[in-house]
């Protein structure tokens, strides 16, 4: 793990106590929190038993909804403390810690009818979302597909906009959605997206593989 890696791992280690406080305040960046989360949800489609991922599971908010649906939950999150209050809160559910960026975890069962993720690949350049997105919708079982709720816009001025508003808030080393430049590169990977604007800031989109 690099010594970026080990930061930031011990940054969520200490955020994870406060983390369900932070995010319900209201303005950027989690304005509309709760509603990305239902519309995930929503999204989502799952039935009773079917097995879902969640990518940065934290501390186990969205996971739990789907987890009253019956669903069969696996999570994956890089810090121990996220991890720690998700079991409090899920005590069923199943575990890996791990970090995203290291690939598919050996532990996790190969195939998933949901993958879900809630506020995680902002972290990472759009490259790199997109090279995480090609991992994981490998393991998605026939008709499964990937929702994702994070930090958004609709495209590039939008973003503009709110850097420019919410400047004391806007964390310099974090990359927020436009959707008019991600979805012609999924499109180009061959994935068909569906998106949502929950909120000026909280965007949630489907994403499954297109017909060849």
């Amino acid at each position: 793990m690099t010594s970026n890696a080990s930061h930031r791992n011990e940054l969520f280690d200490r955020w994870a106590s406060s983390y369900d406080r932070a995010v319900e305040r209201s303005g950027f960046p989690f304005e509309g929190y709760d509603k990305v989360l239902a519309t995930i949800v929503r999204r989502s489609e799952v039935a009773p038993t079917q097995r879902v991922l969640d990518l940065g599971i934290g501390t186990g908010r969205l996971a739990r909804q789907l987890a009253l649906i019956g669903c069969e939950i696996w999570g994956v999150d890089f810090s121990h403390e996220m991890i720690t209050r998700a079991r409090e809160r899920l005590p069923n559910a199943h575990f890996v810690r791990a970090d995203l960026l290291s690939g598919w975890p050996d532990k996790l069962p190969q195939r998933f009818d949901r993958i879900v993720s809630a506020y995680v690949f902002h972290e990472f350049p759009d490259k790199t979302k997109l090279d995480l997105i090609d991992v994981f919708s490998a393991h998605l079982a026939p008709g499964g597909r990937i929702i994702l709720g994070d930090i958004g816009f609709p495209d590039a001025d939008a973003r503009n906009d709110s850097h420019r508003e919410w400047s004391e808030q806007w964390d310099k080393d974090e990359h927020y959605w436009a959707i008019a430049e991600i979805a012609p590169a999924l499109e180009a990977r061959g994935f068909d997206m569906a998106y949502e604007q929950v909120s000026f800031c909280g965007t949630v989109f489907t994403i499954w593989e297109g017909q060849p």
